[in-house]
């Protein structure tokens, strides 16, 4: 075994084999009394019906704005008024950059900090040679009565059609705000604009020279995954993202003299780029559990059985062996480090033609607490060849700011959580991909990515892939939610 591996695991072991039956029966999360909210008026039918018909609309976006097919976000757009007509009538509506939409739901204390609910309207493409591997078109938007089928179901059309549910459905109860609700519906956020064409960074600009500071965001990220670990925990986790990495694309290249391929040396420019590739990829990142993660970690912990917890009672004593072995997980290490992707190489531009320059792409996704310059910095130190080109492609960002888990935001979604199943286990986690919430820094520090709809493990790697489908089970919980949200964060405390 690897002694990376062995001496954590040794020294785990040891731990746990103190561990006090004592310590391990009271190592378990304190119940909240939470009381029971009112429930709340759903129409599934309509919202099932509307999301079908949203997933027809094949809103794919294009970076380039000259490139967009505006025709697609216009019929989106009408379709939206013609479905929604109260949130038309009583919100002022703003367009940005063409395809964004800025509604703002006035409340009746304007001395109060809005909140913001963001979502977006495009979708990402299917991938080529894809099509016939669908159970149903992809944007045929198929309800056969336990899921709904298609492109957007869970990314993330099921978030913006259910946040226009739900202030539908509040407007015609006759629901009054005190704070100002501003919906903020992106249209490019899937081909990750980060410049002054991007709708999210357009809207967080429009409004900041309005004035505004939001008192908190809620966007797409986290979902509510069910924990089913035989004899460990059976258990529902609403993971909260609180923070999101960064996102650079970085070429490396090398160069060689060409020639015809007759007359080859030893190594070529594409011999070389290997090595380079070999160092990048023998050189990960370190992992390291964060206080975010940690916090994460022990809320799980202590909702294990009492068995289980005979060991998670530990959870601190075990990081060093957590950060050793999920290191070598490539799903876990992504929650625990800067990653690194080789997705892309380029050589000569024939099979006997020696190529001048070998160009390789490397993706990296920067872990909260490091930055651009810490990737470029570990790809000088790494990689031995010192004549190596660095470009990094226009795109990337920084990792967001960690918003805390002390905010009166944070700890509302808590009790709506729990209070719609006490059992539900309410973390902070890491999102791996990038949101719209990031670009909204500049006016608010509380920023949450949570899209409430129950789902599998195996449901969720559908999105941006094959067969995305969205149970229909999971659906009217989800208005009841963002309900429940509007009315208690719009709220003065």
């Amino acid at each position: 075994m690897d002694k990376r591996i062995k001496y954590p695991i040794a020294a785990a072991a040891a731990a746990a084999a103190v561990s006090l039956p004592v310590r391990a029966a009271l190592f378990r999360e304190k119940k909240q009394e939470t009381e029971p909210l009112p429930p709340e008026n759903v129409d599934l039918a309509r919202f099932r019906e509307n999301l079908s018909a949203a997933i027809r609309i094949r809103t794919v976006a294009d970076k380039n704005p000259e490139k967009m097919n505006w025709a697609v976000f216009e019929e989106f757009h009408a379709f939206l008024r013609e479905r929604y007509p109260l949130v038309h009538e009583k919100l002022e509506l703003t367009v940005i950059n063409r395809g964004s939409l800025l509604f703002r739901w006035q409340g009746t204390r304007p001395d109060l900090d809005p909140i913001a609910l963001l979502s977006h309207q495009d979708v990402v493409p299917i991938s080529e040679g894809t099509w016939d591997d669908w159970t149903h078109p992809p944007f045929d938007g198929v309800d056969d009565g336990e899921f709904i089928w298609g492109r957007g179901a869970l990314d993330m059309k099921d978030h913006l059609i259910g946040v226009m549910e739900s202030v539908e459905t509040l407007l015609k109860e006759g629901f009054q705000p005190e704070r100002d609700v501003y919906l903020c519906l992106g249209h490019n956020e899937e081909v990750m604009c980060a410049d002054e064409n991007s709708g999210a960074i357009a809207m967080c600009n429009y409004l900041k020279e309005k004035g505004v500071h939001l008192d908190c965001v809620i966007d797409e990220g986290g979902a509510i995954l069910p924990i089913e670990i035989k004899g460990v925990i059976h258990k529902d986790l609403a993971g909260i993202g609180v923070a999101e990495k960064g996102y650079a694309d970085i070429e490396i290249s090398v160069f060689a003299k060409g020639g015809h391929s007759s007359q080859a040396p030893n190594h070529t420019a594409l011999g070389k780029l290997a090595e380079v590739i070999r160092d990048i990829e023998g050189h990960q990142f370190k992992t390291k559990l964060s206080p975010m993660m940690m916090e994460l970690f022990g809320k799980v912990a202590k909702s294990a059985t009492y068995p289980a917890r005979l060991v998670t009672c530990n959870y601190r004593l075990l990081k060093p062996a957590l950060e050793a072995v999920l290191g070598y997980v490539p799903q876990a290490a992504s929650m625990m480090r800067t990653t690194t992707g080789v997705t892309m190489a380029s050589g000569s531009p024939a099979p006997n033609v020696l190529p001048q320059k070998a160009t390789a792409t490397v993706n990296f996704r920067i872990y909260p607490g490091q930055t651009l310059e810490d990737v470029l910095a570990h790809i000088r130190k790494v990689v031995r060849n010192k004549k190596i080109e660095v470009n990094v492609l226009p795109g990337w960002k920084n990792p967001s700011a960690i918003s805390p888990t002390d905010s009166r935001a944070f700890k509302e979604i808590e009790r709506i959580c729990k209070s719609m199943n006490p059992e539900t286990v309410v973390a902070p986690y890491l999102v791996m991909g990038g949101t719209d919430a990031c670009h909204y820094q500049p006016i608010c520090e509380n920023i949450y990515r949570y899209s409430p709809f129950r789902v599998g493990t195996s449901l969720l790697l559908t999105t941006h892939g094959t067969n995305e489908r969205i149970p229909v089970a999971a659906m009217e919980a989800g208005v009841a939610f963002f309900k429940r949200y509007i009315r208690r964060l719009s709220a003065a405390e």
